[in-house]
Formats: C-alpha cells, structure tokens, sequence
C-alpha cells in the first residue's frame, strides 16, 4: 500500500553530488531585515557555515546615530525540493556504494567467461540490491499496534526520487525472473513512488491525502462524491487493500444500519470480494496486499476469464434496482467498469499518464509480458494526459519504454549525476546488449577510452575535488584501465601531507594499488615539509621511509654544523633527541650513521669520566677505532674525537690501544695534517695545542703498546 510523506528537513552543507540540473538558472533568494532603513552604504558577502551565505549591510554614515548602523543575515543557499538528497545523505550513499561496486568489479574480472552471460546477471542483481539498500527503504515506519480506522494511508519517510530511478533500471534491465510479471513490477513501483508525482501536478496519491484529511469531519462517507472519486482511482492502480479498506467505511456496515440496508451492504460486499480475489500473474504478494497470484500465464488467464465472468455476472444483477442509495449504486457500478476494462472511465479516474498507463495493463492488457508494444502505449497515454511541467522521472521512463540507450544516459546524467550514471551502467550493461557495447566500444574522439571509464573518471574528479571523499576516488580510478593510473597519481601527488591521517591514508593508497614509487615520493616529499617547518625528527623519520640517502646526507651535513667539536657542548644535546630516532633497528644511511655511532662514543666516554671500571674504557676505546675507519665520519671531526678520547689514550693501568691500532690513528692524524693544506678544509675549531697534545699522546701510547707487547 502507498504511504503518506512525512515532514522532513532536507537542509544539510556540502553537497558533492549530483550537480544540480539547474545550476545554470539563477536563483533568488529574499533577504528579511529588521529595523533598517534605506539607504544601505555598503554590502558586504562572505560565507558562513555549510552552504550558508553572511551577508552585513551598513548604512552610510548620514543615519541617526540612536538607529542601527548595519545588520548581518544569514542566506541559506538550496534547491533541494521533495525527494531530493542533502550532502550528507550523498556522502553516506558515496561511502556505501564503494563495497558493492569494487566486489562487483572483483567478480567481473574473475568470472569464467563461458558462465558471463548465464549467471552475471545473478552478481548485478546481488550488486543492484545493496544499491537500492542505500537509498532507503519505501516502507521503513513501524505498523502501529493499534490501527486507526480512518487512516488510509500510512506516514512513511518520504522516497528519493534517485531511488525510483534505481528501481526502474533494476526493474527492467536485471531481474530477468520479473519479467514475465513486469506490469505487476510497475504498479509496485507506482505504489511507492506516485508522491514523488504530486509535487508536480495531481496524481491519485495526493487526491488520497486530500481525502484522508478530509475524512474526519464526514460523517456518511458513502454521500460524498470525492469518497467514491477516492475508490475509483485507488481501483484503477491497482491499491486494492486501500480500496477494501475504503469501501469497509460504507455507512452500511454500521450495526444500526444492516437491518435497513442489507442489499446495499452485500452489493458493496460482493464489489470487495471481487476486488480482493483479483487474479495476479506474479509469484507472491505481501501479507498486507490483496489478491490472488499465479505464476504462469496459461493459469492466470483461466483464473482472468472465470473473475471477468463473476464481475459481468454481478453487473447485470438485478439487486441494482433494489438498492436505493444512488451514490452508492453509481460508484460501484463505475468501479465494475474499471475492472471490466473501461477504457473511457480509467481516463477519467485517473490523473498522470504512468497512473493511466498502469491502468491499461491492470484491466485492458492484463496479458502484457515483457516490453511488447509498451513504448506504443506509453505514447497514447501521454497524448490523453499531457504535462507542462514533466518529473525528471518520466524522461527516465521513456527512454526505457522506447529503448533508447542514448535518452537513458542522457536522463541519468542530466537529472541524478554522476554517481547514478557510474553506478548504473552496470544494470544497463547486464540487460542490453547494445547499451554493452556502446558503453565499452573504445571511442578515438574521447582519446581511446570508452564511455563506461569516461563516466567513472568524471565521478572520480567530482569525490577527488571533496575533503570527505577524496579517499573513496581510487576505487573508481583503479577501474579505468587507460587514464586512471595517471589521475590516480595526480590525486595522491596533491593531498596535502602536513595532515599526518591523509599522509597514512594516502600510502596505504599506494600500496594497495601498486604504485610503491608515488608512495616513495609522498613520504620524500613529507620529510622536506617537516624539515622546512622545523619538525626535524619527522623529517628524518620520512625521509629514512623512503630510503632518502641523498637528503639524509643533506641533513647530517647541516647537523654536523650544529652538533659541536666536543662531547661537552651544549649544541649535540639540543640534536640528541632526534638521534634516538636513528635506534640499532633503523636502517640508517649516510651522514647520520656517524652522528648515531658518535653519540654512543660520547656516552661511553661520559661513563669513563665517571670512574667506571677498565672494561668500559676498553669498549670506548674500540669505539674510537671503528668510528676512524669507518669512511663515513666526516674528516673534520677526526681530531675533536682524538682530542675528546686523550684520557683513553693515556689510561694509566695498561695501553688501552695496541701497535696497529695506534699507527691507524697516526696515520690519521698525518693525513689531517695535509688536508690542511687544502683550500676547501673544515677547520674544527679546537684550541691550538689539541694537535700537538693528541699526537703526544699517541707516541706515548705507541711506546707502551710495544712494551706491552
């Protein structure tokens, strides 16, 4: 059964998708003040919250000093009318609708072909479904426990029309087992849909909700004319369970009345029996609707022929002439012609062409199957009940009903976006075959690609240009064999990574799509910004994730100006914290290798300061010996290293150095001598005596390393 729309706030920011169809048409929007005057000086416009414009008008300067001088306004900006979507349900529909679609794509690309054509239209079905699941559910308020008598219809949460849409491509194009009862498809699609219809002209939907609230100040509906108008036009799109229902409020089913009017109410009886025996060629119906369903033609039309007999039979009864009530007698004699087939009345009851056009199936052309001269009809039916102003649904409509792949996408894109276009084509694919191989056919005017990946990737700009949805744009892009790579990159390459989530999200990006070098480069990329703003230990941190010995060196090299000559200077403290990101796990690379192995020379060096014990010098002292071979400690720091290990190389109790080691550092210490000599040679700032010092040491050590060995 129908339900009545209930009231509900469409007002929401940021919408992404659908672009209006009428963004081009300017709008006007009235701004209410109070207690200003004219004239205004100036006007100023900013935004404010979500799609909310702030607009101050100040008045010049010549106003009374005790009146206002300006006043500020708030504009909301929308053309959302019934039916329409707000930007968060479009965003919850966008965060929805990925799941199905990349399983979807998952099974295309694994399904064996010889199977393709005989079970994929199971996979589109499965897919269309949790589509529809996302739009809203028709029919989702509670059944009160208790019914109020005079409610026809129940207050449900109003349909989307993009939902509607989704329904008639399902309909037609993917659920191959309905389309041996798709005229009974369509009267359900009416059902749930005709109050999308009323905001543009009357439909039978809105002359219901006209009566229901009218309904309660009647005291004998049975003498209104809009009472039997109300019955007649249920009966005609098939709302059998309103029509019984209606018919049951007859004042002679009233227990003060059955003894007076006891032929009327079993006329009245006998017209609800029909109805709600009418023979339905569909597998099954709901608890709440009426009638009898078959599942095969040949039973259906036995079952048609034997209730078209009983409703003749009852029309040339003669207990019409014993029934004295005249509406009463007119209204049910009017409704046995609907079901009789009537076709003059069914016009007159009825008030939109798809309400007609589902009359004609219902009692003209019960026998339709399939889409058999139904684009014939549908043009008649329009002809009998023009519209100046058309539903963006009826284009959709049509295009089906004539076939016409070129008038779908058109309708789809112009009226519901790219989201149903992306979405849809993949119901229009499953069910048609031209319309697969226009969407597929590679296309050299659009640069090789084809329709199909043209709609996708104009999707994927419309989420990639959203800071909500941008995320979601590489499913879509992924699916674009020939472009999508590229925009894919394009779109990593601009999220900005100061903000530490979409940096983690955008390498978990990459590395579920394969692109491992655009994730290189974002974290290179990452290590420069952290460096510039100072954060240096994330710069070194990024810059070691993407194995950056080139700018690693950089920064060692700028560290090694900072870090100090000495083990006592206060400069290495302040670089300390970020070093101990370089731990023994890290895959250091070069300059920094050095400053992480200095740093645990000059801990080792603060323990033998202390007293420790001859074995703590020994591990010092063959930390010296590795940091001066290995090649990258930096020459300049070659004698602040000597000169900060002199107490190692006079260590009283026993040469701490043997003879090769102290020739190394000799031979060191000459080679230094030289590079000074060179013109580009770092001087390391040590007082004057630290060469002589250090090389005194050594020959002392030399001297007794020989002794002692």
């Amino acid at each position: 059964m129908p339900g009545m729309m209930s009231d509900s706030d469409n007002s929401d920011a940021l919408a992404i998708v659908p672009r209006s169809p009428d963004a081009s048409a300017p709008r006007v929007y009235t701004i209410r003040n109070h207690g200003l005057s004219a004239p205004v000086a100036r006007v100023s416009i900013s935004w404010a919250r979500g799609n909310t414009l702030r607009v101050s008008l100040l008045q010049s300067d010549a106003v009374n000093d005790q009146r206002p001088g300006g006043q500020v306004v708030e504009v909301k900006l929308t053309s959302l009318e019934g039916g329409e979507i707000s930007g968060a349900q479009w965003r919850k529909i966008a965060y929805g609708s990925v799941a199905p679609f990349s399983l979807l794509q998952s099974r295309k690309n694994s399904v064996d072909a010889s199977r393709y054509k005989k079970d994929w239209w199971e996979h589109v079905m499965e897919y269309s479904k949790e589509i529809s699941s996302l739009l809203g559910n028709s029919n989702s308020s509670p059944t009160p426990k208790i019914e109020d008598p005079k409610v026809i219809l129940k207050k449900v949460e109003e349909p989307i029309s993009l939902r509607a849409a989704w329904e008639l491509m399902e309909i037609f194009y993917v659920d191959k087992q309905a389309q041996t009862w798709l005229p009974e498809r369509l009267l359900d699609w009416l059902a749930d849909y005709d109050c999308l219809l009323s905001g543009i002209q009357a439909t039978v939907h809105s002359k219901l909700v006209a009566f229901q609230k009218e309904l309660v100040a009647i005291q004998a509906v049975e003498n209104d004319p809009e009472y039997w108008e109300a019955i007649s036009s249920a009966l005609a799109v098939g709302w059998l369970d309103v029509v019984v229902k209606l018919l049951r409020m007859h004042g002679s089913y009233l227990f003060d009345q059955l003894g007076g009017r006891e032929i009327e109410n079993g006329l009245v009886e006998a017209v609800a029996v029909l109805i709600s025996q009418m023979p339905r060629l569909r597998p099954d119906v709901s608890a709440k609707k009426l009638g009898e369903c078959y599942n095969t033609k040949s039973e259906f039309m036995k079952a048609w022929e034997k209730w078209r007999a009983q409703i003749t039979k009852l029309d040339c009864s003669a207990f019409w002439l014993q029934c004295d009530h005249e509406q009463t007698r007119d209204g049910l004699k009017n409704m046995l012609q609907i079901m009789l087939g009537n076709a003059s009345i069914l016009s007159n009851v009825t008030y939109h062409w798809i309400e007609l056009y589902i009359s004609h199936f219902l009692y003209i052309r019960p026998f339709t199957v399939g889409l058999e001269n139904m684009s014939s009809l549908a043009q008649k039916c329009m002809q009998l009940k023009p519209v100046s102003n058309r539903h963006k649904l009826m284009g959709l409509i049509i295009g089906i009903l004539e076939e016409n792949t070129e008038v779908i996408l058109a309708e789809c894109s112009r009226s519901f976006g790219p989201w149903m276009i992306t979405h849809a084509i993949e119901l229009l694919t499953a069910g048609s075959t031209q319309a697969e191989i226009l969407m597929r056919e590679q296309q050299p005017k659009l640069g090789g690609i084809c329709m199909e990946e043209l709609h996708r990737l104009t999707y994927s700009q419309i989420l990639s240009s959203h800071a909500l949805t941008w995320n979601i744009a590489p499913i879509y892009l992924t699916s674009c064999m020939k472009q999508g790579q590229g925009l894919l990159e394009n779109l990593l390459y601009k999220q900005p990574v100061q903000h530490h989530q979409v940096l983690l999200k955008s390498l978990e990006i990459c590395r579920l799509n394969g692109v491992d070098l655009v994730g290189n480069n974002l974290m290179k990329i990452a290590g420069v910004h952290y460096w510039n703003h100072g954060k240096k230990g994330s710069a070194v941190f990024w810059l070691q994730q993407a194995r950056d010995e080139l700018r690693l060196n950089r920064i060692a090299k700028h560290l090694f100006d900072f870090v100090g000559k000495s083990v006592s200077d206060e400069s290495f403290k302040q670089w300390e914290g970020m070093l101990e990101l370089l731990d023994s796990e890290s895959r250091t690379t070069g300059g920094l290798e050095f400053l992480k192995k200095y740093r645990d020379f000059r801990k080792s060096l603060q323990q033998v300061s202390e007293g420790i014990t001859t074995d703590a010098a020994w591990k010092s002292a063959e930390t010296l010996i590795s940091l001066m071979k290995n090649p990258s400690t930096p020459q300049q720091f070659w004698l602040s290293l000597l000169f900060d290990s002199l107490k190692l190389l006079n260590w009283k109790d026993r040469p701490l150095l043997n003879v090769s080691q102290t020739n190394l550092l000799l031979n060191k210490l000459q080679e230094l001598s030289l590079a000074r000599l060179r013109p580009d040679f770092i001087d390391s700032g040590l007082p004057p005596e630290a060469l002589k010092s250090v090389r005194l040491a050594l020959a002392s050590n030399l001297g007794r390393a020989i002794l002692h060995e």
